[in-house]
């Protein structure tokens, strides 16, 4: 097949203004009164943008009926309070072509700076399967001008679906022509696995990478609700990441690093410099923080309450009867690592004897059976964080031999066993997983008894590299050369490029490539497609392409 890239952004235009609040099953209609034209802008330019809208503009969280818009006004990125200290009203206008003459649906809402002046509105009323065009005004100024997509009808048989997984874009450690490439790919949506912001202390080799330092004297990471705001903010700040949203509805899921480091539940995995472990009360605090940042600048359909540690964030998304979509959440509901080691990379058996172990906790491991028995689509796939093979390191101590992360799903081996053993004995149909985490690319046949190669395979999973965050290179080489040893159900690995998948889903096949730049250190590379694997609908078993 061969390769597609449709400039979306050369189709938006531009200009500049201001944002709203959260609105629930707002009605599409059309409203009578027109703004003024923008001007037509090209590449790059449909990213630049001018207060009060310089985090530009986003969508998610499509259905076959609505989709969430969102932008958050700003005159200094890193000063909620330089915008007034009360709502602003915010119009926002939906149409079916990029200039606005055919208005599918309109609005007012508000913005409110308990929220620092997010917008989440809930559009629904528009017709499924259909790209729209969306922009906001406030203060007599217009937002730049983003494209999205509704879902098909639940009844529908599409054809093809467009989807790219992406995941870890660490600001500190190089650039994004990553997401450049994103933003020219035609996609139908995105999804984004986790660690979108991370909360490193500042230091980059690049001069204008470094991170902005938190607000609270001596510590180096982040703690306050003014702090991930801030880090939100400058993520945002790139040119790259405001084109990719841009172009087409984004699906987002947190990690770690959107709070802190390997954390699980209430439990404060890392000691801050200068600080002593926080307990699970004074933790719940920071989480709160981080998860009410998050959700003020994600396109996200979630009931957040300000101040609240606990948000609900896995939901399920339906493209016609072609795929169904599971977005998990690894993270909220997890119960602490096993083993105790530095950095939960350790023994294997502790995961294996990790019986009590969640990844998901009880009622959201209920939810994903449901959604897996009951559906009736094509596909079936499970999009989450950490990576669901099992895989073992060799040890350079080599004591013991060989070692796995006990922070992915090797640390909760039993629940693995139980969620692959259900796609097994309840016949889902042709299951996939999509991860992140680990910052390299790896394709695998998931099996229920890994130990058995000749065992047969229930499902598939590709685990894409990150954004920008780092695989350390030395690892590359040992690993590729223990791999068929040490995990032979893995059919592709490399730790040596930065990219995303690009993935094209029919009734037969599901595709994915595997999109890479050559380096991090610079704005502007080329994508190209390193590899391609496919499987068959009804054929478990990943095939290179």
């Amino acid at each position: 097949m061969g390769e597609f890239v449709l400039n979306r952004r050369s189709t938006l235009t531009g200009a500049a203004a201001a944002g709203a609040v959260l609105l629930t099953g707002v009605q599409a209609r059309p409203a009578a009164a027109s703004w003024s034209e923008p001007e037509t802008t090209t590449g790059n330019q449909a990213a630049e943008t001018a207060a009060p809208f310089l985090l530009g503009v986003a969508s998610g969280d499509p259905l076959a009926d609505g989709v969430i818009l969102w932008t958050r006004l700003v005159r200094d990125v890193y000063d909620a309070g330089s915008m007034p200290s009360r709502p602003i009203t915010v119009a926002w206008q939906v149409a079916h072509d990029r200039r606005f003459h055919r208005l599918a649906a309109a609005g007012v809402t508000r913005a409110l700076p308990e929220l620092a002046h997010s917008v989440h509105v809930d559009v629904r009323g528009l017709a499924p399967g259909r790209e729209y065009f969306y922009r906001f005004r406030a203060g007599g100024q217009l937002s730049p001008v983003g494209r999205t997509r509704t879902a098909p009808a639940r009844s529908a048989d599409p054809q093809l679906l467009r989807l790219g997984v992406v995941n870890c874009q660490d600001f500190q450690n190089g650039y994004w022509p990553t997401l450049q490439g994103l933003a020219d790919e035609d996609l139908d949506v995105v999804f984004h696995l986790g660690d979108y912001i991370y909360e490193y202390d500042p230091k980059s080799r690049f001069p204008d990478r470094a991170h902005v330092a938190p607000q609270t004297p001596g510590l180096d990471q982040l703690s306050t609700l003014a702090d991930y705001r801030n880090r939100h903010a400058q993520y945002k700040g790139d040119p790259a990441l405001r084109a990719a949203h841009a172009v087409a509805p984004w699906v987002v899921t947190w990690d770690d690093h959107e709070t802190e480091n390997n954390y699980a539940g209430f439990v404060d995995e890392i000691d801050d410099t200068g600080a002593k472990k926080q307990t699970p009360a004074e933790f719940g605090r920071q989480r709160a923080a981080a998860y009410q940042a998050y959700y003020e600048h994600m396109p996200i359909r979630a009931d957040l309450r300000p101040g609240s540690a606990t948000v609900r964030i896995y939901r399920r998304f339906d493209f016609g009867r072609l795929a169904r979509i599971n977005v998990l959440d690894t993270r909220q509901y997890r119960t602490d690592q096993p083993g105790g080691f530095p950095g939960d990379f350790g023994l294997e058996s502790a995961g294996r004897l990790n019986t009590a172990g969640t990844l998901t906790g009880d009622v959201q491991e209920q939810w994903l059976t449901q959604s897996l028995t009951n559906s009736h689509t094509r596909w079936n796939v499970i999009a989450q964080q950490t990576m669901m093979s099992r895989t073992r390191f060799p040890n350079p101590t080599r004591v013991p031999p060989t070692i796995v992360n006990l922070d992915q799903w090797d640390g909760y081996a039993p629940q693995r066993t139980r969620l692959l053993r259900l796609l097994a004995d309840a016949h889902v149909a042709n299951p996939v997983v999509l991860s992140g985490d680990i910052h390299s690319t790896w394709f695998s046949d998931l099996k229920v008894d890994f130990d058995d190669p000749a065992s047969p395979t229930v499902a598939v999973e590709f685990v894409s590299t990150s954004i920008s965050s780092d695989f350390p290179v030395a690892f590359d080489a040992p690993i590729k050369q223990a791999n068929p040893l040490l995990n032979p159900h893995v059919r592709y690995f490399n730790g040596l490029k930065h990219g995303y998948l690009r993935c094209e889903v029919t009734p037969g096949t599901w595709r994915t490539d595997v999109r890479v730049v050559d380096t991090i250190d610079v704005r502007d590379a080329p994508v190209r497609t390193d590899v391609s694997f496919a499987v068959q609908a009804g054929r478990p078993g990943l095939m290179a392409v």
